[in-house]
């Protein structure tokens, strides 16, 4: 069994990283077409769920399908809601392999929406069926790689319980690869530019149409060469990157325009979910206050096991 917080190796993960988000990419063209659109893309998003990452439901002729990577058994499975359930290895065969495995599936439960196409927010995109290249896998890099994200959740859960304002819920976005968690202040935000590699402006536009504090992780790439945490804020408050943010492993990143902390900081800290708590909090703090959030409004105490919200107590307090 892989242990909480396992160690990340970015540098010799990466051929199966590489090969884990192009299969995730097929995926996720299902929602695209398949579910109706929710504000910032939400529906797109997968849940990280105890075996692997898991769509939100999809709509289909009687009924509804959802699609599990089940990283425990290397495995793709869709269940339906009129009892198909059925599914296929995932072996390291090329992507066109793998979207006409996931096709010939999706036909058999009942599923008539076309996934073709070819990924998003990667510099080059190489048509599914025209990516015939076998891929890197290991099936113990992969529980890593599952154990890390579900860590990560967690600790990304527990924060979201300590605001009430508009909450996105801890989820992974196939696109960029990396497991998100975002508030919002309520307010509008100025249009955003845009300029995401193979992703539609008018996506990038609609998903950052209101202010936002994000959080985030990701196996590394895009700058940063390990296994991170990300926060920063649209739009970036005046003041932000000058923020005190805990912990000290945290640092600002000038061209990415967020703080990062190392996954490697969090992992071999005497408390990691403590650690990784601090640089959320911190973060959001940093954004609300210099973005003039109404930050009494929207924070509550953080969920208890077993105990809901006392309303009556904290308006007293």
């Amino acid at each position: 069994m892989t242990q909480r917080w396992p160690k990340l190796d970015y540098e010799a993960d990466r051929p199966v990283i590489e090969s884990l988000h192009a299969y995730l990419q097929v995926l996720g063209k299902l929602p695209t077409r398949a579910a109706p659109w929710c504000n910032h893309s939400w529906h797109l998003a997968l849940r990280v769920v105890p075996r692997g990452f898991r769509s939100y439901p999809v709509e289909m002729d009687g009924g509804e399908a959802e699609i599990i990577f089940d990283c425990l058994s290397s495995a793709v499975a869709v269940e339906t809601s009129t009892g198909f359930a059925d599914g296929f290895e995932v072996t390291g065969q090329s992507v066109a392999r793998f979207h006409e495995q996931f096709s010939e599936l999706l036909s058999l439960a009942g599923v008539t929406t076309d996934v073709s196409g070819a990924p998003n927010e990667v510099e080059t995109a190489v048509p599914f069926h025209e990516d015939t290249e076998e891929r890197a896998w290991d099936e113990a890099t992969l529980a890593r790689i599952q154990r890390a994200f579900s860590d990560a959740n967690r600790v990304f859960e527990r924060f979201r319980t300590g605001f009430v304002g508009k909450s996105s819920p801890s989820h992974l976005f196939w696109g960029s690869f990396d497991l998100a968690v975002t508030r919002f202040s309520g307010r509008e935000a100025p249009l955003h530019p845009g300029g995401f590699p193979n992703l539609p402006d008018r996506v990038t536009r609609e998903a950052y149409s209101h202010e936002v504090s994000s959080a985030g992780f990701w196996l590394g790439g895009g700058g940063v060469e390990e296994a991170a945490f990300y926060a920063y804020g649209y739009p970036t408050p005046e003041g932000f990157a000058e923020a005190t943010i805990e912990p000290d492993a945290a640092y600002w990143l000038e061209d990415l325009g967020e703080f990062v902390l190392p996954y490697e900081a969090v992992r071999s800290s005497a408390d990691p979910e403590g650690a990784l708590m601090k640089f959320l909090e911190s973060t959001y703090a940093a954004v609300a206050d210099a973005g003039g959030w109404a930050r009494e409004a929207f924070e509550i105490p953080r969920g208890k096991y077993g105990e809901p919200y006392d309303v009556e107590a904290h308006r007293e307090g």
